[in-house]
């Protein structure tokens, strides 16, 4: 989703973008690259001034049993480690490499303000960012600049956690997960395309960056503003243990933990969210101007 986006933004700038594919090139601009196999066509990546790295196994795509996380691991520690090694041998190395993080890093932490200082906290999700970060370590040590975005949930209607929750919620289905006390960072697709954008062209920022909306919720009201949204009632409610016994971890660190994360390194560059605010942002993504917005950046 965000690497579609992103490609099209960039190539209406008269950007010349390379894909990295998991499968023989079908066009000139797409380079073969294998991570769980430790393979990458070195010599087309030669030519990138900046890399931008999203690739990871998706966190909603079912129970996480232990081969699934397993997978979930890999997918981001793996790659991402190959790149960095790659791109430090480069004989020509990029400047910069943008490498996908999350604020999973920062755990559960209740109603703690959390910014790029803020040390990790423990769990599944919480150890993946930490090992994922790590993995570019070589690239920063060959003086590439490494920014590493840790994204908050990404909210588009075109698909991740927003564009699953439309359905129900359509159908008067929506839920306060849990106590809804805990805080849900977030961010809109539109924005995590500028975010990326402005860490590209700032070689200023370096290390971690917060990609989310400087005014996260609470899962009560981010289930309230979308029920707004849609103009639909929200009166149901899941309870936590109903939650984690079908969901397991899932529930625990993916729909029941509080992640209350702030952008600071943004705010210091002075970057100007397009959606700070819940409500309008889900009118935006949601309504008719929203619709067309999401299909320029999506299709």
């Amino acid at each position: 989703m965000v690497g579609t986006a992103l490609r099209r933004h960039l190539e209406g700038l008269g950007v010349r973008v390379l894909r990295l594919v998991r499968r023989p090139p079908r066009e000139p601009l797409e380079v073969e690259w294998h991570p769980d196999e430790g393979r990458i066509e070195r010599t087309a990546l030669e030519t990138a001034e900046a890399v931008v790295h999203l690739a990871g196994e998706s966190l909603a795509g079912g129970l996480w049993t232990e081969a699934r996380k397993r997978r979930i691991r890999e997918s981001r520690v793996q790659g991402t480690r190959l790149l960095a090694e790659t791109l430090a041998d480069s004989a020509h190395p990029p400047h910069t490499l943008v490498s996908a993080s999350a604020v999973g890093y920062y755990g559960d932490r209740g109603d703690e303000v959390l910014t790029e200082g803020s040390e990790p906290g423990t769990g599944f999700l919480a150890d993946v960012a930490v090992e994922w970060e790590r993995a570019t370590v070589p690239a920063a040590h060959a003086g590439i600049r490494v920014v590493k975005t840790r994204f908050a949930i990404i909210l588009s209607p075109s698909g991740g956690l927003l564009g699953r929750m439309l359905l129900p919620f359509r159908l008067g289905l929506g839920a306060v997960l849990g106590s809804g006390r805990q805080w849900l960072s977030w961010i809109t697709l539109p924005d995590v395309i500028r975010v990326i954008a402005t860490v590209l062209a700032t070689p200023d920022l370096a290390g971690p960056v917060n990609a989310t909306a400087p005014e996260p919720v609470t899962n009560a009201e981010f289930t309230r503003e979308l029920g707004k949204a849609l103009s639909r009632p929200t009166l149901l409610r899941l309870p936590a243990p109903l939650l984690e016994a079908v969901l397991g971890d899932l529930a625990r660190e993916g729909l029941l933990a509080s992640t209350r994360v702030l952008p600071a390194r943004l705010d210091s560059v002075g970057f100007d969210f397009e959606h700070p605010s819940l409500a309008p942002a889900l009118r935006a993504l949601l309504g008719r101007g929203g619709r067309q917005r999401a299909a320029r950046s999506d299709n």
